[in-house]
């Protein structure tokens, strides 16, 4: 088991590494083989609006005319270490993480994504909770009852939640128990879980459900799909020969098998959302790491966009060791993989 948690996390850190060139490679060298200039990358850190002057000067300071290698090495040794950067009228200090510093807000894009986090995690995770409760108990009862009434009513509400997209369910949502009944917060508030908890769960509770929707309709799918094909196989008609109780065939035998693709969906999926619910944020106006995201992209703020796509690599990558470590407690024959 050691020996499989080494590979793994020796597997993720090496993975980080891979993402970090491409990301490095999509940024930089692609716009440089396209024709790009120093002058563009250094607009693309100052924004729209700086003038030829100051894109020149901010070309130099950065280092934009050394080579690729050089600039990719300097960029890891600020995540990494740390960095300093010359900002003209001063030397900026960037504390390790540093995923850049943005000349426009004038702070390290770190600072500005510890901001965020919270709402992004909060809105996440307790997302999460709800999809992966409702969307497994829902697959498992439409299997246990093929072709009932409840089956054709869950998969085709699940259908519904996998067709809709997060923004129109989000503003219906909004018009009906916001707007309309005035039962939840109408967004674009946020209160920290350590300040008042009870408030926290009140601004938050419709963006979870909202989010939920979409990914409870598709995990009941699969975990219908999943507990049809176990509950046939041979060790489950053996189970029940032995006398097992139903709730033990069903839940240790036949819903532990069916729990591997769960776990795989659900690694991707919680990594994606914590690196950026865009939607959904949007959507209720919470500013969070996906909202960001979109007003970097809108400033053209290259360092921003950049931090963003390196935290969410992160996340994804952490998601997926994790997911790693839970295959050999649902499967121990994977530890010999």
């Amino acid at each position: 088991m050691v020996t499989y948690i080494i590979r793994r996390i020796i597997g993720a850190v090496l993975m980080l590494a891979v993402v970090s060139m491409v990301t490095f490679a999509i940024f930089f060298v692609v716009p440089r083989a396209a024709g790009a200039t120093a002058d563009d990358f250094a607009a693309r850190y100052v924004g729209k609006s700086a003038t030829e002057e100051t894109v020149g000067n901010l070309a130099d300071r950065l280092g934009f005319n050394d080579p690729v290698v050089v600039q990719y090495g300097r960029w890891v040794k600020g995540i990494v270490a740390g960095a300093e950067y010359d900002t003209g009228a001063g030397v900026e200090n960037c504390p390790a993480p540093c995923f850049g510093y943005s000349f426009i807000s004038h702070q390290p894009v770190w600072n500005d994504l510890l901001d965020r986090l919270p709402v992004t995690v909060s809105l996440a995770s307790g997302a999460a909770v709800i999809w992966v409760l409702a969307g497994v108990a829902t697959g498992v009862l439409s299997a246990l009852r093929k072709g009932s009434v409840f089956d054709r009513a869950a998969m085709g509400i699940a259908l519904a939640g996998v067709s809709l997209p997060v923004f129109f369910t989000g503003i219906v949502s909004l018009v009906i128990f916001s707007y309309g009944m005035g039962i939840t917060a109408p967004g674009g508030s946020f209160t920290p879980i350590t300040e008042n908890p009870a408030e926290w769960a009140y601004n938050m509770i419709l963006p979870w459900i909202t989010l939920a929707f979409l990914y409870a309709a598709g995990y009941a799918r699969l975990t219908r799909a999943g507990m049809l094909e176990t509950m046939g196989e041979d060790y489950i008609r053996t189970a029940r020969a032995k006398g097992l109780p139903e709730r033990t065939v069903i839940t240790k035998h036949g819903l532990r098998a069916a729990l591997t693709p769960i776990v795989t969906i659900f690694g991707l999926d919680f990594g994606l959302l914590l690196g950026g619910a865009v939607l959904t944020e949007s959507t209720f106006s919470l500013n969070g790491v996906g909202k960001f995201a979109i007003t970097a992209i809108l400033k053209n703020d290259l360092p921003q966009i950049m931090g963003v796509t390196m935290l969410t690599a992160f996340f994804v990558v952490a998601a997926n060791l994790i997911v790693d470590l839970l295959y050999a407690v649902v499967d121990p024959r994977v530890r010999l993989a």
